[in-house]
């Protein structure tokens, strides 16, 4: 079993790899995009552009199945970062794995990875530097958290009093299972991502094992894997559209 590159600073755990996949999902994901809007055209549009223009009227359409497009037009460029930003980091993990062997207590930024304080001469222990963000439930609660507190700061922005009298409807002892509603949106949104990341990132762990004879087996489940990377992107960005029209967006309103 590989460790992660754990440090703690000030009592709190980071680890390393997420930060430096993060990094790169959010390069990859701003690299994608500068390249396919570098040369606009109408008339001979580059196969970028065109994936491109492709993408965002796939966005347009997730919004509209949740709410009036007029309406969800703001959040065009959130779904679309959700779902590049979320697809990109899904298939990081696939390709390769960066693993390195530790001898000896390894220090990063006068810290010590927490895998190899405890290091005495003859043991090593492996550490992995290359994995898919959202294989960590750290990023996925994170991206979770921000699309809770934009949702409730958007329902109280934009739907007033309709926003707080949801939480009583249709009768006032509904209040408690409301409140608890509410709060298993990001749970679900944080835990779906991140366990459908990480079991596929164990499972090509576990095939690899195999050593030759898992070449046909990797190569299947690889082609899966990014079909499952895409439905997940796809899942977690409608369900964020979906949240956000049922706390902006009064019932009356919608028909």
């Amino acid at each position: 079993m590989h460790e992660m590159p754990l440090i703690y600073v000030g009592g709190i755990p980071i680890d390393l790899s997420a930060i430096l996949m993060l990094v790169i999902s959010s390069v990859i994901v701003f690299a994608l995009v500068m390249l396919s809007v570098r040369n606009l055209s109408v008339d001979n549009p580059s196969r970028l552009q065109n994936f491109m223009e492709w993408v965002v009227e796939f966005v347009q359409g997730l919004i509209s199945s949740a709410m009036d497009l007029k309406k969800g037009k703001p959040y065009i460029s959130l779904g679309l970062t959700l779902i590049l930003f979320i697809f990109v980091s899904n298939l990081l993990g696939l390709p390769f794995s960066f693993i390195t062997e530790a001898h000896e207590p390894v220090h990063i930024f006068g810290h010590v990875i927490e895998a190899t304080k405890n290091l005495t001469h003859g043991e090593h222990v492996e550490i992995l530097w290359y994995k898919s963000p959202t294989a960590d439930i750290n990023v996925t609660a994170g991206l979770a958290i921000v699309v809770f507190v934009l949702m409730n700061y958007l329902g109280i922005k934009l739907n007033g009093k309709h926003y707080f009298k949801h939480y009583i409807e249709p009768f006032p002892i509904f209040l408690p299972l409301n409140i608890i509603e509410n709060l298993a949106k990001p749970v679900a949104l944080a835990i779906r991502l991140f366990a459908n990341i990480f079991a596929g990132e164990v499972l090509i762990t576990v095939i690899l094992k195999l050593g030759i004879f898992s070449i046909p087996f990797l190569a299947v489940w690889q082609g899966f894997s990014i079909f499952v990377g895409a439905l997940q992107a796809f899942i977690f960005t409608i369900l964020t559209m979906v949240y956000i029209a049922q706390m902006t967006i009064h019932e009356e309103e919608a028909h």
